[in-house]
């Protein structure tokens, strides 16, 4: 089904409806747009994050402790 079939759909729907069920509706369209419109910034925040250079001095970090450090193994 094409977008504009599911509008045509909806607001057939829509009009059908009682006001206080249409509310409803948008209601929900509303908190499905901000649903959407948050997981698109978490989203933008990832990729800025992951192609940040912010943490690169870490990768020159020296090795504080290694494997002869562990006085038991497991």
């Amino acid at each position: 089904m094409t977008k504009e079939a599911i509008i045509e759909k909806t607001l057939r729907t829509l009009n059908v409806l009682p006001n206080e069920k249409a509310e409803e509706v948008a209601d929900f369209a509303d908190f499905i747009m901000k649903k959407y419109e948050d997981d698109s910034l978490q989203e933008g925040i990832q990729k800025i994050v992951e192609h940040s250079t912010a943490f690169n001095f870490l990768n020159d970090e020296e090795y504080l402790y290694s494997i002869k450090d562990i006085k038991e193994k497991y």
